[in-house]
């Protein structure tokens, strides 16, 4: 059993955020680098398992610029898929874990017993920092039209246009592009809560991420016109849940969902602080089905 090295890299400035710290398009940039790189190693493909059902990110520690990034892969069968393909970004330079990625397959399963076998050499046991915490392991399963989400209370927080820059090898838009969406409008969802630009101004607090799932649905090519929709689904006593709903806008066809547990981080002390009162009220009277 193996783990092999898929990805060696670096935080550039230009690659940081308003928090100073890697932003989220970036990391999931890095997992799918990696991931191309592990499947070119042990020979994993679609024609095997399938098309990849989520990728299903956690957030451990900040990367800031001129860290080392390395990227770990293997195949784990005691995951929460099928087959699962579990991604470890660690501080190169230290070994922290920065981040881990799942992969989510769903072969048949009159395969399961030659999948192990063919990928054995490349197999390793899950670990427990990578396994979900607050969002479900599955596909989003989303099928709700865009204008049934904006009658529930979601709202447009961004508009784009797929470009050939953001287009893979495989001709479709990747997880880069999905997350960019997202992270472009996602200042605009917390502008409805009393935790708006002012307030995060006035305290010295950040807008975080420590959880997403990423659900592709169909597929976005160069030229499309993108439309991302975006309600909350859950309030705790630190964290919230968003989804993202990123519809092809010509025909409203539903292209991917992003399930995000977000936080509010003391940029002096870099920990979580917990959600004011009236944040946590006006979230709540939001939420979406």
């Amino acid at each position: 059993m193996t783990i092999q090295a898929t990805l060696f890299s670096f935080v550039n400035r230009w690659e940081c955020d308003e928090n100073d710290h890697l932003n989220v398009q970036f990391y999931f940039s890095r997992f799918e680098e990696a991931d191309r790189q592990f499947r070119l190693m042990c020979g994993l493909s679609e024609t095997l398992v399938g098309a990849r059902r989520v990728r299903h990110v956690r957030y451990h520690k900040e990367l800031r610029t001129g860290d080392l990034i390395t990227v770990h892969s293997s195949i784990a069968f005691d995951g929460p898929h099928m087959l699962t393909v579990v991604h470890e970004m660690r501080d190169g330079s230290t070994g922290t874990l920065a981040a881990t990625a799942l992969d989510g397959y769903e072969p048949s399963p009159n395969s399961a017993k030659s999948l192990r076998q063919r990928f054995k050499d490349f197999q390793t046991p899950m670990i427990a920092e990578a396994a979900p915490r607050g969002v479900q392991s599955g596909p989003a399963g989303i099928r709700a039209p865009l204008q049934s989400l904006l009658n529930q209370g979601a709202e447009v927080c961004f508009r784009g246009t797929v470009m050939p820059r953001d287009v893979g090898p495989d001709g479709k838009a990747d997880d880069q592009y999905a997350l960019a969406c997202c992270t472009d409008g996602v200042a605009h969802v917390w502008q409805r809560t009393p935790m708006n630009y002012a307030y995060l101004l006035e305290h010295g607090f950040g807008r975080v991420a420590v959880e997403m799932k990423l659900t592709w649905s169909t597929p976005l090519k160069s030229g499309d016109a993108v439309v991302v929709a975006t309600g909350f689904t859950h309030v705790g006593k630190s964290t919230f849940n968003m989804r993202h709903h990123i519809f092809e806008s010509r025909t409203a066809r539903l292209a991917a969902t992003l399930d995000v547990v977000a936080l509010t981080m003391d940029l002096s002390s870099r920990s979580a602080v917990a959600l004011p009162e009236e944040a946590h009220g006006a979230i709540s009277k939001m939420l979406i089905d």
